[in-house]
Protein backbone atom coordinates (compact mmCIF):
# COMPACT_ATOMS: atom_id res chain seq x y z
CA UNK A 1 0.00 0.00 0.00
CA UNK A 2 1.66 3.79 -0.82
CA UNK A 3 1.59 6.64 1.23
CA UNK A 4 -1.12 8.30 -0.85
CA UNK A 5 -3.60 5.51 -0.35
CA UNK A 6 -3.93 7.04 3.67
CA UNK A 7 -4.86 10.99 1.76
CA UNK A 8 -7.48 12.64 0.32
CA UNK A 9 -6.15 13.60 -3.37
CA UNK A 10 -8.53 16.87 -3.03
CA UNK A 11 -7.11 17.89 -0.01
CA UNK A 12 -3.63 16.59 -0.90
CA UNK A 13 -3.72 18.70 -4.47
CA UNK A 14 -5.83 21.79 -2.34
CA UNK A 15 -2.68 21.72 0.17
CA UNK A 16 -0.27 21.97 -2.23
CA UNK A 17 -1.37 24.72 -4.28
CA UNK A 18 -2.43 26.67 -1.04
CA UNK A 19 0.86 29.12 -1.63
CA UNK A 20 -0.39 30.09 -4.78
CA UNK A 21 -4.08 30.64 -3.71
CA UNK A 22 -3.01 34.15 -2.34
CA UNK A 23 -0.48 35.30 -5.00
CA UNK A 24 -0.30 38.42 -7.38
CA UNK A 25 -0.08 36.35 -10.51
CA UNK A 26 -3.13 34.17 -12.15
CA UNK A 27 -1.47 30.54 -10.99
CA UNK A 28 -2.97 27.00 -12.32
CA UNK A 29 -2.43 23.50 -11.63
CA UNK A 30 -2.94 20.89 -14.36
CA UNK A 31 -2.36 17.14 -14.15
CA UNK A 32 0.24 15.22 -16.59
CA UNK A 33 -2.19 15.65 -19.77
CA UNK A 34 -2.92 19.42 -19.21
CA UNK A 35 -6.25 18.90 -17.65
CA UNK A 36 -7.14 21.80 -15.05
CA UNK A 37 -7.06 20.99 -11.54
CA UNK A 38 -6.76 24.17 -9.39
CA UNK A 39 -6.82 28.29 -10.59
CA UNK A 40 -6.26 31.03 -8.06
CA UNK A 41 -8.66 33.83 -7.37
CA UNK A 42 -6.48 35.82 -9.51
CA UNK A 43 -6.52 33.52 -12.55
CA UNK A 44 -10.29 33.96 -12.18
CA UNK A 45 -10.37 38.05 -11.78
CA UNK A 46 -7.34 38.23 -14.84
CA UNK A 47 -9.91 36.13 -16.93
CA UNK A 48 -12.98 36.55 -16.58
CA UNK A 49 -13.76 35.59 -19.66
CA UNK A 50 -13.14 32.30 -19.00
CA UNK A 51 -15.76 31.35 -16.34
CA UNK A 52 -14.83 28.04 -14.69
CA UNK A 53 -11.91 26.15 -15.94
CA UNK A 54 -11.40 23.40 -14.29
CA UNK A 55 -11.14 19.99 -15.85
CA UNK A 56 -10.71 21.84 -19.24
CA UNK A 57 -7.63 20.88 -21.58
CA UNK A 58 -5.40 23.84 -20.68
CA UNK A 59 -3.98 24.71 -24.33
CA UNK A 60 -7.72 25.05 -24.95
CA UNK A 61 -7.92 27.57 -22.14
CA UNK A 62 -4.56 29.53 -23.71
CA UNK A 63 -6.66 29.08 -27.27
CA UNK A 64 -9.81 30.60 -25.83
CA UNK A 65 -7.95 33.01 -24.37
CA UNK A 66 -6.41 34.68 -28.12
CA UNK A 67 -2.83 33.36 -27.94
CA UNK A 68 -2.04 32.02 -31.08
CA UNK A 69 -1.76 28.76 -32.06
CA UNK A 70 2.14 29.06 -32.87
CA UNK A 71 2.53 29.94 -29.04
CA UNK A 72 0.51 27.34 -28.24
CA UNK A 73 2.56 24.53 -29.45
CA UNK A 74 5.60 26.01 -28.21
CA UNK A 75 4.02 25.55 -24.48
CA UNK A 76 3.49 21.51 -25.54
CA UNK A 77 6.43 21.57 -26.77
CA UNK A 78 8.72 22.91 -24.46
CA UNK A 79 6.44 21.36 -21.61
CA UNK A 80 7.00 17.94 -22.98
CA UNK A 81 10.74 18.45 -24.22
CA UNK A 82 12.52 20.40 -21.41
CA UNK A 83 9.87 19.61 -18.34
CA UNK A 84 9.39 23.65 -18.67
CA UNK A 85 8.49 26.64 -20.51
CA UNK A 86 8.06 30.65 -20.64
CA UNK A 87 6.72 32.37 -22.79
CA UNK A 88 7.76 36.17 -22.29
CA UNK A 89 5.07 37.91 -23.80
CA UNK A 90 1.87 37.04 -24.38
CA UNK A 91 -0.65 39.67 -25.43
CA UNK A 92 -4.78 38.90 -24.54
CA UNK A 93 -7.38 41.48 -25.12
CA UNK A 94 -9.45 41.35 -22.37
CA UNK A 95 -12.45 44.13 -22.43
CA UNK A 96 -10.92 46.01 -25.14
CA UNK A 97 -7.85 46.38 -23.25
CA UNK A 98 -4.20 44.41 -24.89
CA UNK A 99 -2.52 43.34 -21.98
CA UNK A 100 0.46 41.59 -21.76
CA UNK A 101 1.80 38.45 -19.64
CA UNK A 102 4.66 36.14 -19.47
CA UNK A 103 3.52 32.44 -19.04
CA UNK A 104 5.66 30.36 -17.13
CA UNK A 105 5.19 26.92 -16.47
CA UNK A 106 6.83 23.77 -15.44
CA UNK A 107 6.33 20.02 -14.47
CA UNK A 108 6.09 19.06 -11.11
CA UNK A 109 7.35 15.87 -9.62
CA UNK A 110 6.30 14.17 -6.11
CA UNK A 111 7.31 10.36 -5.24
CA UNK A 112 5.04 9.86 -2.92
CA UNK A 113 2.01 11.09 -4.40
CA UNK A 114 1.36 10.38 -8.20
CA UNK A 115 -1.08 12.80 -8.69
CA UNK A 116 1.10 16.08 -7.79
CA UNK A 117 3.21 14.82 -10.62
CA UNK A 118 1.30 17.57 -12.70
CA UNK A 119 1.98 21.00 -14.31
CA UNK A 120 1.82 23.89 -12.34
CA UNK A 121 2.54 27.78 -13.87
CA UNK A 122 1.21 31.36 -13.37
CA UNK A 123 0.64 34.11 -15.93
CA UNK A 124 2.63 37.39 -14.96
CA UNK A 125 0.91 40.35 -15.71
CA UNK A 126 3.41 42.91 -17.43
CA UNK A 127 1.16 44.82 -19.07
CA UNK A 128 2.48 48.25 -17.18
CA UNK A 129 6.05 46.94 -17.71
CA UNK A 130 6.13 46.57 -21.40
CA UNK A 131 3.78 50.22 -21.57
CA UNK A 132 6.87 51.73 -20.57
CA UNK A 133 9.31 49.54 -22.35
CA UNK A 134 7.32 50.33 -25.23
CA UNK A 135 7.26 54.08 -24.45
CA UNK A 136 11.14 53.90 -23.83
CA UNK A 137 11.32 52.32 -27.53
CA UNK A 138 9.45 54.89 -29.10
CA UNK A 139 11.10 57.89 -27.15
CA UNK A 140 14.46 55.87 -28.34
CA UNK A 141 13.12 54.81 -32.29
CA UNK A 142 11.86 59.43 -32.15
CA UNK A 143 15.45 59.89 -30.87
CA UNK A 144 17.34 58.44 -33.40
CA UNK A 145 14.75 59.33 -36.06
CA UNK A 146 15.37 62.98 -34.65
CA UNK A 147 19.11 62.86 -34.92
CA UNK A 148 18.59 61.33 -38.90
CA UNK A 149 16.81 64.20 -39.14
CA UNK A 150 19.38 66.28 -37.36
CA UNK A 151 22.08 64.87 -39.30
CA UNK A 152 20.62 65.66 -42.39
CA UNK A 153 19.84 68.97 -41.84
CA UNK A 154 23.89 69.50 -40.73
CA UNK A 155 24.50 68.51 -44.19
CA UNK A 156 21.99 70.46 -46.09
CA UNK A 157 23.13 73.43 -43.55
CA UNK A 158 26.64 72.75 -44.24
CA UNK A 159 25.80 72.39 -48.28
CA UNK A 160 23.76 75.70 -48.18
CA UNK A 161 26.95 77.25 -46.12
CA UNK A 162 29.62 76.25 -48.88
CA UNK A 163 27.33 77.46 -51.88
CA UNK A 164 26.83 80.87 -49.83
CA UNK A 165 30.10 81.02 -48.95
CA UNK A 166 30.49 81.34 -53.07
CA UNK A 167 28.15 84.75 -52.57
CA UNK A 168 30.01 86.39 -49.94
CA UNK A 169 33.46 87.42 -49.57
CA UNK A 170 35.06 85.26 -46.77
CA UNK A 171 35.73 87.54 -44.42
CA UNK A 172 31.87 88.40 -44.11
CA UNK A 173 31.54 84.79 -44.44
CA UNK A 174 33.39 84.60 -41.09
CA UNK A 175 31.75 86.93 -39.78
CA UNK A 176 28.61 85.32 -40.11
CA UNK A 177 28.72 81.58 -38.90
CA UNK A 178 31.38 81.99 -36.06
CA UNK A 179 28.28 84.33 -34.53
CA UNK A 180 30.86 86.69 -33.37
CA UNK A 181 28.89 89.48 -34.64
CA UNK A 182 25.68 89.77 -34.81
CA UNK A 183 23.51 90.81 -38.55
CA UNK A 184 22.20 93.93 -37.42
CA UNK A 185 22.05 97.70 -38.53
CA UNK A 186 25.25 99.19 -37.50
CA UNK A 187 27.21 101.58 -39.63
CA UNK A 188 30.86 102.77 -39.23
CA UNK A 189 32.96 105.31 -41.24
CA UNK A 190 36.25 103.97 -42.27
CA UNK A 191 39.28 105.12 -43.92
CA UNK A 192 39.32 102.65 -46.39
CA UNK A 193 41.04 101.77 -49.98
CA UNK A 194 38.97 100.96 -52.66
CA UNK A 195 39.97 99.32 -55.78
CA UNK A 196 37.64 98.95 -59.31
CA UNK A 197 38.42 97.51 -62.35
CA UNK A 198 36.62 96.51 -65.88
CA UNK A 199 36.93 94.65 -68.87
CA UNK A 200 38.03 97.18 -71.83
CA UNK A 201 35.16 96.47 -74.26
CA UNK A 202 32.90 93.76 -72.50
CA UNK A 203 30.04 94.72 -74.48
CA UNK A 204 31.44 93.85 -77.57
CA UNK A 205 33.00 90.54 -76.43
CA UNK A 206 29.83 89.55 -74.43
CA UNK A 207 27.55 90.23 -77.83
CA UNK A 208 30.12 87.91 -79.82
CA UNK A 209 30.81 84.80 -78.33
CA UNK A 210 28.18 82.47 -77.71
CA UNK A 211 27.00 82.03 -73.96
CA UNK A 212 28.72 78.95 -73.02
CA UNK A 213 32.39 80.25 -74.04
CA UNK A 214 31.16 84.05 -72.64
CA UNK A 215 30.21 82.04 -69.09
CA UNK A 216 33.67 80.23 -69.36
CA UNK A 217 36.07 83.16 -69.85
CA UNK A 218 34.17 85.20 -67.20
CA UNK A 219 34.25 82.57 -64.69
CA UNK A 220 37.86 81.84 -65.05
CA UNK A 221 38.97 85.61 -65.45
CA UNK A 222 37.09 86.78 -61.63
CA UNK A 223 38.20 83.02 -60.01
CA UNK A 224 41.86 84.32 -60.94
CA UNK A 225 41.18 87.74 -60.12
CA UNK A 226 39.08 86.31 -56.90
CA UNK A 227 41.98 84.53 -56.02
CA UNK A 228 44.26 86.85 -56.09
CA UNK A 229 42.44 89.55 -54.04
CA UNK A 230 41.36 87.41 -51.76
CA UNK A 231 45.47 86.06 -50.98
CA UNK A 232 46.31 89.64 -50.74
CA UNK A 233 43.68 90.05 -48.13
CA UNK A 234 41.33 92.37 -49.70
CA UNK A 235 37.00 92.28 -49.33
CA UNK A 236 35.24 91.46 -52.24
CA UNK A 237 32.41 93.72 -52.03
CA UNK A 238 30.80 93.05 -55.64
CA UNK A 239 31.08 91.65 -59.29
CA UNK A 240 28.88 94.14 -61.60
CA UNK A 241 29.07 92.36 -65.02
CA UNK A 242 33.00 92.48 -65.45
CA UNK A 243 33.39 95.11 -63.28
CA UNK A 244 35.01 94.29 -59.59
CA UNK A 245 34.72 96.03 -56.33
CA UNK A 246 37.35 95.40 -53.83
CA UNK A 247 38.36 97.04 -50.68
CA UNK A 248 40.84 97.20 -47.58
CA UNK A 249 40.34 98.14 -44.54
CA UNK A 250 37.32 96.57 -43.25
CA UNK A 251 36.32 94.30 -41.68
CA UNK A 252 40.16 93.32 -41.09
CA UNK A 253 42.59 96.20 -41.25
CA UNK A 254 46.48 96.43 -41.38
CA UNK A 255 46.43 100.06 -40.94
CA UNK A 256 45.16 102.97 -43.45
CA UNK A 257 49.07 102.90 -45.43
CA UNK A 258 49.35 99.20 -45.33
CA UNK A 259 46.08 98.29 -46.63
CA UNK A 260 46.82 101.13 -49.82
CA UNK A 261 49.91 99.04 -50.21
CA UNK A 262 48.14 95.38 -50.31
CA UNK A 263 45.40 96.95 -52.48
CA UNK A 264 48.46 98.11 -55.09
CA UNK A 265 50.20 95.57 -54.77
CA UNK A 266 46.97 93.27 -55.73
CA UNK A 267 46.12 95.15 -58.51
CA UNK A 268 49.49 94.31 -60.20
CA UNK A 269 49.34 91.15 -59.30
CA UNK A 270 45.77 91.27 -61.24
CA UNK A 271 47.97 92.62 -64.06
CA UNK A 272 50.56 90.08 -64.30
CA UNK A 273 47.79 87.37 -64.05
CA UNK A 274 45.46 88.80 -67.06
CA UNK A 275 48.77 88.91 -68.75
CA UNK A 276 49.72 84.89 -68.48
CA UNK A 277 46.32 83.88 -68.98
CA UNK A 278 45.92 86.02 -72.07
CA UNK A 279 47.22 82.81 -74.12
CA UNK A 280 44.26 80.78 -72.50
CA UNK A 281 41.67 83.05 -73.17
CA UNK A 282 42.62 84.05 -77.28
CA UNK A 283 42.15 79.54 -77.45
CA UNK A 284 38.65 80.17 -75.59
CA UNK A 285 37.18 82.57 -78.30
CA UNK A 286 38.86 85.98 -77.10
CA UNK A 287 40.87 86.81 -80.57
CA UNK A 288 42.37 89.87 -78.51
CA UNK A 289 42.56 88.79 -74.99
CA UNK A 290 41.57 90.46 -72.45
CA UNK A 291 42.53 93.90 -71.62
CA UNK A 292 41.53 95.64 -67.86
CA UNK A 293 41.21 99.31 -66.53
CA UNK A 294 41.66 99.52 -62.70
CA UNK A 295 41.30 102.54 -60.51
CA UNK A 296 42.26 103.12 -56.89
CA UNK A 297 41.64 105.73 -54.47
CA UNK A 298 41.15 105.49 -50.66
CA UNK A 299 38.66 107.98 -48.36
CA UNK A 300 36.32 107.88 -45.66
CA UNK A 301 33.49 105.39 -46.26
CA UNK A 302 30.23 104.57 -44.32
CA UNK A 303 30.17 100.40 -44.45
CA UNK A 304 27.72 98.20 -43.81
CA UNK A 305 24.64 96.09 -43.77
CA UNK A 306 22.57 97.85 -46.15
CA UNK A 307 19.45 96.84 -48.14
CA UNK A 308 15.81 95.55 -47.07
CA UNK A 309 14.09 92.83 -45.18
CA UNK A 310 14.25 90.75 -47.86
CA UNK A 311 17.84 90.97 -48.75
CA UNK A 312 21.10 92.63 -47.64
CA UNK A 313 24.45 93.25 -48.60
CA UNK A 314 27.48 94.23 -46.99
CA UNK A 315 28.64 96.85 -49.04
CA UNK A 316 31.05 100.36 -48.14
CA UNK A 317 29.39 103.81 -49.78
CA UNK A 318 31.09 107.29 -49.82
CA UNK A 319 32.51 109.77 -52.56
CA UNK A 320 35.89 107.35 -52.74
CA UNK A 321 33.78 104.25 -54.16
CA UNK A 322 32.45 106.76 -57.26
CA UNK A 323 35.85 108.10 -57.21
CA UNK A 324 37.36 104.76 -57.89
CA UNK A 325 34.87 103.73 -60.39
CA UNK A 326 36.08 107.11 -62.37
CA UNK A 327 39.31 106.34 -62.36
CA UNK A 328 39.11 103.55 -64.03
CA UNK A 329 36.87 105.02 -66.48
CA UNK A 330 39.88 107.28 -67.47
CA UNK A 331 42.40 104.92 -67.73
CA UNK A 332 44.03 103.38 -70.49
CA UNK A 333 43.97 99.56 -70.88
CA UNK A 334 46.22 97.34 -68.92
CA UNK A 335 47.28 101.17 -66.54
CA UNK A 336 46.13 101.80 -63.11
CA UNK A 337 45.17 104.86 -62.12
CA UNK A 338 45.28 106.00 -57.96
CA UNK A 339 44.21 109.55 -56.65
CA UNK A 340 46.32 111.37 -54.76
CA UNK A 341 44.89 110.93 -51.10
CA UNK A 342 45.93 106.94 -52.01
CA UNK A 343 49.34 108.25 -53.34
CA UNK A 344 50.10 110.26 -49.88
CA UNK A 345 50.25 106.60 -47.92
CA UNK A 346 52.16 105.20 -50.46
CA UNK A 347 54.20 107.41 -51.98
CA UNK A 348 57.16 107.18 -49.40
CA UNK A 349 57.48 103.67 -50.65
CA UNK A 350 56.27 103.95 -54.35
CA UNK A 351 57.38 106.50 -56.51
CA UNK A 352 54.42 108.30 -58.66
CA UNK A 353 54.12 110.57 -61.80
CA UNK A 354 51.63 113.32 -61.69
CA UNK A 355 49.08 112.08 -64.46
CA UNK A 356 46.69 114.61 -64.24
CA UNK A 357 44.69 116.89 -62.55
CA UNK A 358 40.71 115.85 -63.63
CA UNK A 359 37.20 117.10 -63.14
CA UNK A 360 35.39 113.03 -62.48
CA UNK A 361 31.92 113.44 -63.06
CA UNK A 362 29.71 113.82 -60.15
CA UNK A 363 32.12 115.74 -58.36
CA UNK A 364 31.94 120.02 -57.37
CA UNK A 365 35.35 119.92 -57.75
CA UNK A 366 38.96 118.11 -58.31
CA UNK A 367 38.89 115.35 -55.35
CA UNK A 368 41.93 115.36 -53.55
CA UNK A 369 43.11 114.67 -49.99
CA UNK A 370 39.81 115.10 -48.44
CA UNK A 371 37.83 115.20 -51.28
CA UNK A 372 38.54 118.49 -51.99
CA UNK A 373 42.02 120.04 -52.25
CA UNK A 374 43.30 122.22 -55.19
CA UNK A 375 46.00 120.64 -57.32
CA UNK A 376 44.95 117.32 -56.79
CA UNK A 377 47.13 114.61 -58.36
CA UNK A 378 46.49 110.70 -59.96
CA UNK A 379 49.11 108.80 -60.83
CA UNK A 380 49.65 106.46 -63.10
CA UNK A 381 51.01 102.56 -62.25
CA UNK A 382 51.71 100.33 -64.60
CA UNK A 383 54.20 97.14 -64.69
CA UNK A 384 57.44 97.50 -67.73
CA UNK A 385 57.22 95.47 -70.21
CA UNK A 386 59.84 92.80 -69.76
CA UNK A 387 60.71 93.77 -66.27
CA UNK A 388 61.18 91.06 -63.50
CA UNK A 389 57.92 91.11 -61.70
CA UNK A 390 56.29 89.55 -58.51
CA UNK A 391 58.66 87.24 -57.44
CA UNK A 392 58.25 85.63 -53.62
CA UNK A 393 61.20 85.67 -51.24
CA UNK A 394 61.25 84.09 -47.68
CA UNK A 395 63.00 87.55 -46.49
CA UNK A 396 59.70 89.59 -46.84
CA UNK A 397 61.26 92.42 -48.87
CA UNK A 398 59.04 94.42 -51.05
CA UNK A 399 59.64 95.94 -54.39
CA UNK A 400 62.38 97.82 -56.26
CA UNK A 401 60.52 100.10 -58.29
CA UNK A 402 61.79 102.83 -60.95
CA UNK A 403 60.55 105.92 -62.17
CA UNK A 404 61.44 109.27 -63.92
CA UNK A 405 60.60 110.93 -61.27
CA UNK A 406 63.29 111.39 -58.36
CA UNK A 407 62.56 112.55 -54.49
CA UNK A 408 62.54 109.46 -52.57
CA UNK A 409 64.92 106.59 -52.46
CA UNK A 410 64.91 103.82 -55.29
CA UNK A 411 64.35 100.74 -53.29
CA UNK A 412 61.91 100.25 -50.31
CA UNK A 413 61.84 97.39 -48.49
CA UNK A 414 58.18 96.67 -46.73
CA UNK A 415 56.31 93.08 -45.95
CA UNK A 416 52.52 92.54 -46.31
CA UNK A 417 50.01 89.87 -45.19
CA UNK A 418 50.94 86.52 -46.74
CA UNK A 419 52.47 87.60 -49.44
CA UNK A 420 55.89 89.15 -50.00
CA UNK A 421 57.84 89.64 -53.22
CA UNK A 422 61.79 90.65 -53.75
CA UNK A 423 61.54 92.82 -56.68
CA UNK A 424 59.25 94.27 -58.87
CA UNK A 425 59.60 96.75 -61.64
CA UNK A 426 57.49 99.63 -62.77
CA UNK A 427 57.06 102.59 -65.37
CA UNK A 428 54.83 105.72 -64.43
CA UNK A 429 53.20 107.21 -67.72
Amino acid sequence: MNIEDFFNEKNVVDLSFYNFRNAITAAYYASREFKVLQVNDNFRKFFPILGNVTNVYFPDVLEQLGIPGTQIDDFVKGIDENGSVLIPQVHIQIDDEDRVYSLLSARTKDPAFSYLNGVQGQFVDRTQEWSLRREREELLEQKIRDQELIAEKTLQLESLAKRLAKYLSPQIYQNIFSGDQELQDTYVRKNLTIFFSDIVQFTDLSDTLEPEKLAMVMNSYLSEMTTVALDCGGTIDKFIGDAIVVFFGDPDSQGEKNDALACIEMALQMQKRVEELQDHWKQQGVSNGLRVRSGITTGYCTVGNFGSNQRMDYTVLGSPVNLAARLQSISDPDQILIAESTQALVGDQIKCTLFDEIQPKGFARPPGRGLGAANSCFCSLSPARGSDTLRTHPERQFRTFHCRAGGVPEQARYGIGRFTYRRHSILFQ
